[in-house]
């Protein structure tokens, strides 16, 4: 049997009753392309909405808290830390998320949630300015914890 499907067919989200806790952690990383002119706004501080990266950094924070309401079969869990940082290039911003908390599911979900959350925050705020920027790679990097162990990106 398909682990989140019931026996309807239907989807369904995975019991983890029974499921050991165990030290967990996930990070992710992806990136939002962005013109020479606004990265130089971003560093300047000089964009109409404020603190690109501040803002992005509570919103990135926000959704991985938040993360089981915005996909239907996540887990609430007790997240033990959150950890956003940015990566200024020329072109543009890279960002990485690194979640961790003691439970019975991994924290992947909610690593890929903040990343996204933080490079559409930054499109948010910059939007203004540059109509052309794209928000791309978003991955998994690394997680651990649970049955699988340590799983790194190739």
């Amino acid at each position: 049997m398909l682990t989140h499907f019931n026996n309807q067919g239907r989807a369904r989200m995975v019991d983890v009753t029974e499921k050991a806790p165990t030290h967990r952690r996930a990070v992710a990383a992806g990136e939002i392309l962005v013109s020479p002119g606004t990265m130089a706004q971003i560093r300047a501080g000089t964009l109409k909405k404020g603190d690109v990266l501040a803002v992005a950094q509570v919103a990135g924070i926000q959704a991985a808290k938040h993360c089981w309401e915005l996909i239907p079969m996540c887990h609430p869990l007790p997240l033990t830390g959150i950890d956003i940082a940015f990566t200024l290039r020329d072109d543009r911003v890279e960002i990485q998320a690194a979640v961790t908390c003691t439970g019975v599911t991994g924290v992947e979900m909610e690593s890929l949630t903040a990343v996204s959350a933080a490079a559409l925050t930054i499109y948010d705020m910059c939007k203004a300015v540059q109509k052309d920027m794209r928000i791309t790679n978003i991955r998994l990097l690394e997680k651990s914890g649970g049955k699988s162990g340590y799983i790194a990106e190739e």
